[in-house]
């Protein structure tokens, strides 16, 4: 049995790419409660910076000690309010219409600097996603890959597969959230195909993921890592859906926004995406999990609460407790 990780929590397990450079990723912050406007000014007043107006309802913080921060109104809504009319219709509908926060790639280890933002917001009237039905309100994690071969991505899709019903279980999802079709949780068919893992190139993969689960609405969305490597598979597959943009980064969709909440925190969620990369490198837990899902799945009658408990009872035998209870 293995003993447990004691690293920093913040610490991705392999921090650097391919190249040596430092992985970095970029946040997506959804929230109301605030306008665009004073939103971007107090992250001047947290962060340092100039504040520049850059288009209706559309904020850019310069020079910031985090980078370039932008604010801007939900992208559908801004772009829909061209008239008169339907700025009085937005400033009605201010506090079911998101305000985003997307930072420039980050360091880790400059997440904190994050959440004094947020706890600024919070201060100052943010509303997070559990403050109401209507708030569909998320969080965004990009987190730059390690490097673009099969041996690089499989196991971390791997270990969020057999793990995603343990994030669910364990933080489970605001019950008006669950009705939103991007919440669901990856197929079961995509979870055997991974689990099984008989591919032999990146190809093969992003092959087996277009033709079983080719939509970006999942916990983790690959098509932007899999545009990057294979623009023109992708392009063939998802004809329909919204744009992708092609980034080498693994799109980790969180459904909830907590910001109102004090105990929530970018930091605490960026953990929970560490401990995923802890299991992914880790092949004895990997592997177990794989072999413990081929036999979950042969039962007769299974649920995703009964996967949940078994994976959960592995992690805690190899040592991996950062996601459990």
């Amino acid at each position: 049995m293995n003993m447990p990780f004691r690293a920093d929590p913040l610490d991705l397990p392999t921090p650097t790419d391919m190249s040596g450079d430092r992985r970095k990723v970029g946040v997506e912050i959804e929230l109301a409660g605030l306008s665009e406007k004073d939103l971007a000014h107090l992250i001047a007043e947290e962060c340092g910076g100039t504040v520049e107006e850059e288009a209706a309802h559309e904020f850019r913080v310069r020079d910031t000690d985090l980078g370039e921060i932008q604010v801007y109104l939900d992208t559908a809504f801004r772009k829909s309010a061209t008239s008169k009319w339907h700025e009085v219709g937005l400033d009605l509908a201010r506090e079911i219409v998101p305000v985003e926060i997307v930072t420039a790639p980050l360091d880790p280890n400059q997440l904190g600097r994050l959440d004094r933002i947020c706890a600024m917001a919070r201060e100052n009237g943010a509303i997070g996603s559990r403050s109401g039905w209507l708030l569909g309100f998320g969080v965004h994690l990009n987190v730059q890959i390690t490097g673009e071969r099969l041996a690089d991505i499989l196991p971390t899709l791997q270990a969020y597969a057999l793990c995603e019903d343990v994030l669910r279980h364990t933080d489970p999802i605001d019950t008006s959230r669950r009705l939103l079709p991007f919440v669901d949780p990856y197929s079961r068919a995509l979870v055997d195909c991974l689990a099984k893992a008989d591919f032999r190139t990146i190809g093969d993969l992003i092959a087996a993921y277009l033709d079983t689960d080719p939509t970006r609405d999942r916990g983790l969305d690959m098509l932007p890592i899999f545009k990057h490597i294979d623009q023109g598979a992708v392009d063939a597959a998802v004809h329909g859906l919204s744009p992708v943009s092609a980034r080498p980064a693994y799109h980790y969709r969180l459904p909830d926004c907590r910001i109102d909440e004090p105990d929530w925190s970018v930091g605490a969620e960026w953990a929970r995406w560490v401990a995923i990369e802890r299991i992914a490198e880790d092949d004895a837990v990997l592997a177990e999990l794989a072999f413990a899902w081929a036999g979950h799945r042969t039962a007769l009658t299974t649920l995703r609460t009964d996967w949940a408990r078994t994976a959960m009872e592995i992690l805690s035998q190899y040592g991996h407790r950062e996601l459990l209870p």
